[in-house]
C-alpha cells in the first residue's frame, strides 16, 4: 500500500500517514484500488489535477485498479476499515494483508452450542466462516471458492472463463479476507439448503 498527498500542482507526494485534514486530497494506492480521497476545504484546482494524475497512473499500470472516489464525512466500504490504519502510519515495507472490517463472532456462537442450543442461519455461517478463515487460504483462492458459488446460482455449468472472470471481478472488489470468508459460508449453506 503506497500513500501519497496529493499537492496544489496535482503532483504526488509520497508519505507515511494521512492526517485526513480538510483541505488536503489523498491518493492511496492498495494495487487493485486507487482511493481518491477530498477533504471538505480541498480547492476545485487540486480535485481537478488529481482526477487527471489518478487517470494517467491507472494507465500506467499493468492491470488497471478500480478508482474509488471518496469525499470527507461519505467514506464507505473497505476504506472505512483501513482509515485508522491511515492515520497511525505505514511503517517502510509494511503491508496489510487482513483488514479487520467484518469481524467473525465464533466465541458467542460457540458458547450457545456448548449450552445446547441450535445454532440458527447466522450461527451456523458464522462456524463455518471461522472455519474457513482458521484454513489460511490465500486471498485469491477465497475469491475463486466465491466465483464458483456465486456461479453455481447463476447457472448449472459455468465454464471456466466464465469462472475466472468473476474470480477477477471480486478481486477487484476490494473485500477483506473476513468478508470472503462469511460470503462463502454463507451462499454453500443457502446452496446446502437449496439442495
Amino acid at each position: 500500500m503506497l500513500l501519497y498527498l496529493v499537492t496544489e500542482s496535482g503532483s504526488l507526494r509520497k508519505i507515511n500517514k494521512v492526517d485526513f485534514n480538510e483541505t488536503k486530497v489523498f491518493l492511496i494506492d492498495d494495487i487493485k484500488t486507487l482511493y481518491l480521497w477530498f477533504g471538505l476545504k480541498a480547492s476545485e484546482k487540486k480535485r481537478k489535477l488529481s482526477i487527471e494524475k489518478i487517470e494517467k497512473l491507472k494507465v500506467q499500470k499493468k492491470k488497471s485498479p478500480e478508482l474509488i472516489v471518496l469525499n470527507q464525512n461519505e467514506e464507505y466500504g473497505s476504506f472505512l476499515a483501513i482509515m485508522d490504519i491511515l492515520k497511525k502510519g505505514l511503517k517502510t515495507g509494511e503491508t496489510i494483508e487482513k483488514r479487520p472490517e467484518l469481524k467473525i463472532r465464533f466465541k458467542d456462537t460457540q458458547e450457545l452450542i456448548e449450552a445446547g442450543m441450535d445454532p440458527d442461519f447466522e450461527g451456523e455461517v458464522t462456524i463455518a466462516a471461522h472455519d474457513l478463515a482458521q484454513e489460511n487460504h490465500t486471498y485469491e483462492d477465497l475469491c475463486r471458492k466465491l466465483a464458483e458459488i456465486q456461479m453455481k446460482f447463476i447457472k448449472e455449468n459455468a465454464s471456466e472463463k466464465e469462472i475466472k472472470k468473476k474470480t477477477e471481478d471480486i478481486y477487484k472488489s476490494s473485500s477483506t479476507y473476513e468478508e470472503l470468508c462469511w460470503l462463502i459460508a454463507e451462499l454453500s449453506n443457502l446452496l446446502d439448503r437449496k439442495s
